[in-house]
C-alpha cells in the first residue's frame, strides 16, 4: 500500500482553509446581527444593512455546508 502524501497534504490544506473561511464568514454574520441590534448610537440604515449582511453571510455558510453534504452523500450524485 502506498500513500500519496502530496494529495493528503493538499486535502489537509484545503480543509483548513475552507474551515477558516467559513468561520470568518459566520463571524461577519454575527457582527451584522450585532450591528442590527446596535441601539440608538447607530445610524438609521445600519439596522437594515446589518440584517442584510447577516443574511448573506449565513446563506453563504449554509451553501458551503450543503455542498459538503452533497459531496459526502453518494445518493445525491
Amino acid at each position: 500500500m502506498s500513500i500519496d502524501w502530496t494529495a493528503l497534504g493538499q486535502v489537509a490544506v484545503v480543509s483548513v482553509g475552507v474551515t477558516v473561511a467559513v468561520v470568518a464568514v459566520f463571524t461577519l454574520g454575527v457582527l451584522g446581527l450585532a450591528r442590527a441590534e446596535g441601539g440608538r448610537t447607530e445610524p438609521a440604515g445600519a439596522s437594515v444593512a446589518g440584517r442584510a449582511q447577516a443574511g448573506l453571510c449565513f446563506l453563504a455558510c449554509a451553501a458551503v455546508v450543503a455542498y459538503g453534504i452533497y459531496l459526502i452523500v453518494p445518493q445525491f450524485h
